[in-house]
């Protein structure tokens, strides 16, 4: 049975990384079940911009770091849920894994009743690169601690602040766009709809607690199909170029391709396709239809129109499944 919203007043629900892209939507949506919010990171001034769409009182942020134990332990003080949006794409064992299970081991500790976990998917210990390895291992360290954890598994996430969308479009501006891994799939999802599943998660563990979920949107596609739907998105025209793969990997040696830094840990994730396994639930699990790409990313990609910002809304916006 749904708690009141008089109960809701009485959880607190700590979410480290709250001030980032994921975690405002995440905010948001905790604010609006009614619970209070703690964002815990390391700059609290990253996250005011959260502050405005909390009620008096129901909102708070608190220096922290998960790779400190006692900040940890500070940040959960009081708090009957968490979530940890924590990655790294430096220092990776200490976030991804020393990180994840300070938080479990605090939430274990301290008497919480919900801990949500945000992975990725392709976390895994045989994963070629230290990013999927450490993610997996984090998530053992999590169940360990804390076996009612969830742990929440996206693919690739979209929205008005992401650095994927927008560094394409921006790219798009130039005669030719370079693509790497040009081949490989993805399954791409609104970050408005993995804010609510995480949101969902914390609040109610005895329904989503214990379990595993990847976290897609409705539609599988290739690197090339990504760009391409941005580019009928925005009107733009360049010649799209795909990258050799021995060329992309060399360019991941020094750091950087066209347009964008590319280590080379993000080079060995992009061997492989980065869509559910099919073997755990996703978004249906919560009862939320995944918006695609088309119907939304007008609200942030018009800027790039040619025709001016909304010019591209001439384009069919169904939603498909």
């Amino acid at each position: 049975m749904p708690r009141s919203m008089i109960d809701r007043n009485e959880e607190l629900v700590t979410v480290f990384g709250g001030g980032g892209f994921v975690g405002r939507y995440v905010c948001e949506f905790l604010l609006k079940s009614g619970v209070r919010v703690r964002v815990a990171q390391r700059n609290p001034k990253q996250a005011y911009f959260v502050q405005p769409l909390a009620q008096v009182g129901q909102f708070g942020f608190v220096t922290a770091d998960v790779t400190n134990p006692d900040s940890v332990r500070h940040a959960l003080r009081g708090a009957t849920a968490v979530v940890n949006l924590c990655g790294a794409f430096k220092k990776m064992q200490s976030v991804h894994v020393d990180g994840a299970r300070n938080v479990a081991e605090w939430a274990r500790d301290l008497g919480l009743d919900a801990v949500v976990q945000v992975s990725a998917i392709g976390a895994s210990a045989q994963s070629q690169s230290t990013y999927g390895r450490t993610k997996a291992e984090g998530e053992e360290a999590v169940r360990e601690a804390f076996p009612s954890a969830t742990i929440i598994r996206p693919s690739l996430v979209f929205g008005p602040e992401d650095e994927l969308t927008n560094r394409f479009a921006a790219m798009a501006r130039l005669p030719f766009l370079p693509v790497i891994a040009a081949k490989r799939d993805f399954q791409p999802v609104y970050v408005r709809d993995l804010g609510q599943a995480i949101a969902m998660a914390a609040l109610d563990p005895q329904r989503f607690g214990g379990q595993t979920y990847e976290i897609g949107g409705p539609q599988v596609m290739s690197m090339i199909g990504l760009h391409q739907a941005i580019l009928e998105i925005t009107g733009q025209k360049p010649e799209i170029v795909p990258l050799p793969d021995l060329f992309a990997s060399l360019l991941s040696k020094l750091g950087w391709l066209p347009g964008a830094p590319l280590t080379r840990d993000q080079w060995l994730m992009l061997q492989r396709d980065n869509v559910p396994s099919g073997q755990h639930p996703g978004l249906e699990a919560f009862g939320i239809r995944p918006a695609p790409l088309a119907a939304v990313a007008y609200e942030w990609l018009g800027r790039f129109h040619r025709g001016g910002k909304f010019a591209g809304r001439r384009i069919n916006l169904t939603a498909t499944n």
